[in-house]
């Protein structure tokens, strides 16, 4: 695996992208980060360890508002056109992309992944609803992709729990995996039956079996 970092002029400023680069990579899967830290969460950090060795580029992405060192995340437009603008170069090397992200950046993937031709969508810890509002819910972002799609949830994740989900349906029906006594950043309780170091074996094995899964996913 090589690492390297490319910056990226978008409509709402410089977006960067850290590329975990795969020998002989089959397809890119770019995640950006939510709207509470960067690539530096546990759950992009261990994708971005783990996958390459499966073949899968790892693409961590930060927006502009991250980049210019802000402490509040821009409106969801305004992701969406960072997002939209950095995509030629994810699109660069000539493989498959899986748009993907965690929480804010899940909804970002979800809302733009049918217009960017992604060839999949990946949401870790998709904020269902705000936290104690679940009238409140974003499902249609998710279940309106029209792409193949991972969702990663944590068991006790306040922004909805996996049973809070509607049941998948339409042409793509979204997979849904539990990563158990997790919170909204996949932490897990000193006193749980499974230790933080099982709970991100669970996302890095579940992401990369669907991965798999894709056309053009197994080389």
């Amino acid at each position: 695996m090589t690492t390297r970092t490319e910056s990226v002029d978008t409509p709402p400023g410089e977006a960067r992208i850290t590329w975990h680069t795969a020998p002989g990579a089959r397809l890119v899967l770019a995640v950006g980060h939510g709207a509470g830290g960067g690539i530096e969460a546990r759950d992009l950090q261990a994708l971005a360890a783990a996958l390459p060795a499966r073949g899968i580029t790892v693409a961590l992405v930060e927006q502009p508002w991250r980049v210019a060192g802000k402490k509040v995340a821009a409106a969801p437009g305004v992701l969406d056109e960072g997002w939209r603008g950095l995509w030629p170069a994810l699109t660069r090397p000539g493989l498959p992309v899986v748009a993907g992200g965690r929480s804010a950046g899940a909804r970002v993937a979800c809302r733009t992944a049918g217009e960017l031709d992604a060839a999949g969508v990946l949401a870790l810890a998709f904020p269902l609803h705000p936290p104690g509002r679940p009238e409140k819910s974003r499902a249609e972002e998710l279940t309106g992709a029209g792409r193949p799609a991972l969702v990663v949830q944590g068991g006790r994740d306040p922004f909805g729990r996996p049973e809070e989900f509607p049941a998948p349906g339409g042409r793509h029906p979204y997979e849904l995996v539990e990563v158990a006594h997790g919170d909204h950043g996949f932490a897990v309780p000193k006193r749980a039956a499974v230790t933080q170091e099982e709970a991100l074996r669970t996302i890095t094995e579940a992401v990369g079996e669907w991965l798999a899964r894709l056309p053009g996913g197994r080389g």
